[in-house]
């Protein structure tokens, strides 16, 4: 997923003698083009994933390197690298105090390094894998759109990922992503990517049919889970705005089963942003994992209206609060006394509703079998929001 810090480091530690001093954290932080600069006008410019590359000349004081790094994590850089040896040889103990508690990976190269040779070097790397993600999304898309087509997608990613191995998709959306421009959309792909710490290339991230994609391969899931909770905390650290939803779908094996897990996580997806939480299991959704699983939408809201039309009409003409009463019943087992307490009503005015509930539906709602489907409408219900 995107050539890395990690990647820069393995390829960098000899070549260039360079070293990491703090924001280990952000070890596996993508990198998007890497920048020289002297001052912070540019910064604000800054997209996200951008690397960050200074001798220190336009920085003199200690609160410079503040100020510059305080900009860097703001507009999302991936990282900061310091030419040493001319113009700073100490690098201030508050700024790699910054660095660590912010996940900014900061490094140092010696001022013998050929700064332009560097940074031609791994602008180069970074549009090579920007090439090759684009391949390996397109392959994974199609493992999505087409599975029993393998020989569109399985030779392509044979070289990447363990086809074979266990797949999992997670997607991740937020209100109006769909709406954006490729500009913002691709700007807000960047800032994620950085939030994605310890996932590097056993993973993909792309954006497909109205989300961000993530395909992890061989993760386990106690560590995608962190991933995510990890993703989520450093979001809303450098952007509280943003409220960022997440499906988790469940864990398949063999690429050619990768679409059953990108379905489950579209349906938790959708469910995270109905019930307006930030994470989503599908595996966790008991009933909710079959009703998210339904194409035909329609015939979900006909069940719901066979179910509780006649009571809904009821209470247009009586206010009877019957609907609400039959969710609760529902709810509590047929408990009248826990009924009572949860809507504040005389366990006989209670009885009484029930009694005319029973009427109204020509149901005596005593088995599992007749409460079943009102139980049914009552979740499709939820599904709206």
């Amino acid at each position: 997923m995107s050539f890395t810090i990690e990647d820069m480091i393995l390829t960098g530690e000899k070549k260039y003698e360079m070293k990491f001093l703090a924001g280990q954290n952000g070890w596996a932080n993508s990198i998007s083009w890497v920048h020289l600069l002297e001052d912070t006008t540019i910064i604000q410019n800054f997209w996200g994933k951008e690397l960050a590359v200074t001798t220190g000349l336009g920085f003199p004081q200690k609160e410079d390197w503040m100020n510059l790094a305080r900009k860097l994590n703001r507009y999302h850089a991936s990282g900061l690298i310091i030419n040493v040896g001319q113009y700073i040889n100490e690098i201030p103990e508050e700024l790699r105090a910054y660095c660590d508690e912010n996940d900014l990976p900061l490094l140092t190269v010696p001022w013998e390094v050929h700064l332009s040779d560097m940074i031609k070097d791994f602008s180069i790397r970074v549009f090579l894998q920007d090439n090759t993600d684009e391949q390996i999304a397109s392959a994974l898309i199609a493992a999505i759109e087409t599975p029993d087509n393998q020989e569109a997608y399985r030779k392509e990613l044979l070289q990447y990922f363990a086809v074979d191995g266990s797949f999992q998709v997670l997607l991740l959306t937020c209100e109006g992503l769909d709406s954006m421009d490729t500009v913002e959309r691709r700007k807000l792909s960047y800032r994620i990517q950085v939030y994605l710490e310890d996932i590097t290339h056993n993973a993909s991230f792309f954006y497909y049919n109205s989300d961000f994609v993530l395909v992890a391969n061989e993760v386990p899931e106690e560590t995608l889970y962190q991933l995510i909770e990890g993703a989520i905390k450093r979001g809303k650290r450098r952007m509280p705005e943003l409220e960022l939803c997440v499906g988790i779908g469940s864990k398949c094996m063999d690429i050619s089963r990768l679409s059953v897990s990108y379905r489950r996580a579209k349906a938790a997806a959708r469910m995270a942003v109905t019930h307006k939480k930030q994470v989503v299991k599908f595996d966790d959704c008991g009933l909710f994992r079959l009703l998210y699983m339904v194409e035909d939408k329609a015939v979900l809201k006909e069940m719901e209206t066979e179910c509780l039309a006649a009571l809904e009409e009821y209470d247009r003409k009586y206010h009877a609060g019957y609907v609400e009463t039959l969710r609760s019943y529902l709810k509590h087992n047929g408990s009248i006394q826990a009924v009572a307490e949860e809507l504040y009503t005389h366990r006989n005015t209670i009885l009484y509703r029930i009694g005319n509930i029973r009427k109204v539906l020509g149901n005596e709602l005593k088995t599992p079998e007749e409460r079943l489907p009102y139980q049914i409408a009552f979740y499709i219900r939820s599904m709206h929001g």
